[in-house]
């Protein structure tokens, strides 16, 4: 773990995973599915499940979508997938949980947002509903402010109080202002209708990362609630993890963050399990949580033009990326090694040393002969055409030996 104090937070039980206090940091994900359609909807849970998800979100929007709800928890169930499932409601939630007990009861956490939860003078009645129906079913609730639908009348009423005052404030500190507030008004508004505080976990979401940044020092210092993290909308691709990257690990290193998920918007036939896989990456190369074994490679460069060595890269990965399920059941400890997959013996030999299994390669045009350290000794060169099929028996011999002691000590 690094040398990193995390912010005091209440524990909060989601089904049966910790949130907050001394808990590890969770992994949530959000299905893409129309969630009346329970096969669909089931499928991409167990994927997203199978992937690393430790709580995982569906909309509930209609009636279609809420009598679904106990199906697919029952389908999940039957398949053994114990993760928590979180009810994602707007505008019509009390609606839909008071006519649809069943919905209500199957989920392990609802999530509302103050800022749609409703209009003018139907809004309190109607956020009260809510609350009082997870205090009867003793259920958690996330309140979840997000600055593209922030509670209008909070935002005039501040903006009311910001134009009479001497030191004027920009807009977009008002907008912060707002966001903050509406978090901390609507944790004390949960508490007072008889709503537990270790029951109540809350998020403050924009898509900018130096605003999430400074909104987030900002709540962490005024709240208990446990703090789930994420840009709202993180964007495709590299844009979206290096946002994500960027922004959650300066709150993580601060000891900010007690759940976290990675909003990537997928690519055309893309994987919806990507934003899980890097949310596993972010906390697993800052040293908070480990996952899979780490493969360390180097970048490349004119010593080594041969493409050997990137296919090695991708074959290693490839094989531990197979192996880790069947691994993860046997081994004790086995997601916190490393291993190295260097192109030449510049740093080669060094960073191979200093994984649990490193190869080193010799780079372009030389022999392929290679040397292989294990826990920092050289141990073996492989040569010829089967060095990769040899390394990755090497590894799989290697996990045997080293994390099967652990497990059986």
């Amino acid at each position: 773990m690094p040398d990193v104090i995390r912010r005091k937070t209440n524990q909060v039980v989601v089904g049966s995973v910790p949130v907050g206090g001394d808990a590890p940091i969770v992994i949530q994900s959000m299905t893409d599915t129309d969630t009346a359609s329970v096969e669909d909807t089931v499928r991409q849970i167990s994927e997203l499940t199978e992937a690393g998800s430790e709580i995982v979100r569906v909309t509930v929007n209609s009636p279609e979508a809420a009598r679904a709800v106990p199906a697919i928890k029952e389908k999940l169930l039957a398949s053994n997938i114990t993760n928590p499932i979180v009810g994602d409601f707007h505008f019509n939630g009390h609606k839909l949980l008071r006519d649809y007990p069943g919905c209500a009861e199957s989920l392990d956490k609802f999530r509302i947002n103050p800022g749609n939860v409703g209009r003018g003078s139907k809004r309190d009645a109607q956020f009260t509903e809510i609350i009082e129906i997870a205090c009867r079913l003793n259920k958690p609730v996330r309140i979840g402010v997000n600055w593209g639908s922030l509670d209008q009348a909070l935002l005039a009423r501040l903006m009311d109080e910001n134009g009479k005052s001497s030191h004027k404030k920009t807009n977009s500190e008002l907008v912060r202002d707002a966001l903050i507030a509406s978090v901390i008004e609507s944790g004390r508004a949960a508490e007072k209708i008889g709503l537990p505080q270790n029951k109540i976990i809350v998020s403050c979401k924009v898509s900018d990362v130096q605003e999430l940044i400074k909104v987030y020092e900002i709540l962490s210092d005024e709240v208990s609630y446990p703090l789930h993290l994420g840009l709202t909308e993180a964007g495709m691709g590299s844009k979206g993890i290096v946002a994500s990257s960027a922004a959650l690990s300066v709150l993580l290193q601060q000891g900010i963050g007690d759940t976290i998920r990675i909003s990537l918007t997928p690519t055309p036939n893309g994987k919806r399990t990507d934003e899980v896989t890097v949310a596993q990456q972010i906390l697993q190369t800052m040293g908070f949580r480990s996952f899979k074994p780490l493969v360390i490679s180097c970048p490349g460069c004119g010593r080594t033009s041969s493409n050997f060595f990137r296919v090695l890269t991708e074959e290693v990965q490839t094989f531990v990326n197979s192996k880790m399920p069947g691994w993860k059941r046997e081994y004790v400890g086995v997601e916190e090694m490393s291993i190295a997959v260097m192109g030449c013996v510049v740093n080669g030999p060094g960073e191979s040393k200093g994984a649990n299994i490193g190869i080193s390669l010799p780079g372009a045009g030389e022999i392929p002969v290679a040397p292989v350290f294990i826990d920092g000794e050289k141990t073996v060169t492989l040569k010829g055409d089967h060095i990769a099929q040899d390394f990755k028996e090497l590894i799989s011999s290697y996990v045997e030996r080293r994390y099967r002691r652990e497990a059986n000590s």
